[in-house]
């Protein structure tokens, strides 16, 4: 895994987040862009686990969570899909989180309550991200 390969990676899941935005439109449930997307990822030869628990680990104990990945693909990109009028800080914190638990690169933060997701859309990297070679 490389910087360039996840970046690439990352530019061609908002594509898709993009082609399901124009499909369907603002206004529906998370959940039907969820599926939306998997199925356009798995269409298109991508590793996609969906609905993904999250361990915790703390000292050394793994503490069952209700916290609770929307996409990881190709076991690099965590992605966080919502339907809400606003991003919230804590939205921001929740991808963060997963990602640092997770111990994955980057995360897209993708919400299909707008009229344009390229201009919603909040890609994330992280400590694990910038230790990749290039």
């Amino acid at each position: 895994m490389t910087k360039k390969k996840v970046t690439q990676l990352s530019y061609e899941i908002t594509g898709f987040a993009i082609k399901v935005h124009k499909a369907l439109g603002p206004g529906l449930l998370e959940s039907v862009y969820e599926e939306c997307l998997k199925i356009e990822l798995i269409k298109n030869g991508y590793d996609v686990k969906q609905q993904l628990y999250v361990p915790i680990n703390y000292e050394g104990v793994e503490i069952e969570t209700k916290l609770i990945v929307d996409l990881l693909v190709n076991d690099s990109i965590v992605l966080e899909l919502k339907a809400v009028e606003e991003i919230l800080p804590i939205h921001e914190a929740q991808l963060l989180t997963y990602m640092k638990v997770l111990k994955k690169p980057q995360g897209l933060l993708i919400n299909f309550f707008t009229n344009n997701i390229t201009k919603s859309l909040r890609p994330f990297i992280n400590e694990y991200f910038k230790d990749l070679p290039d």
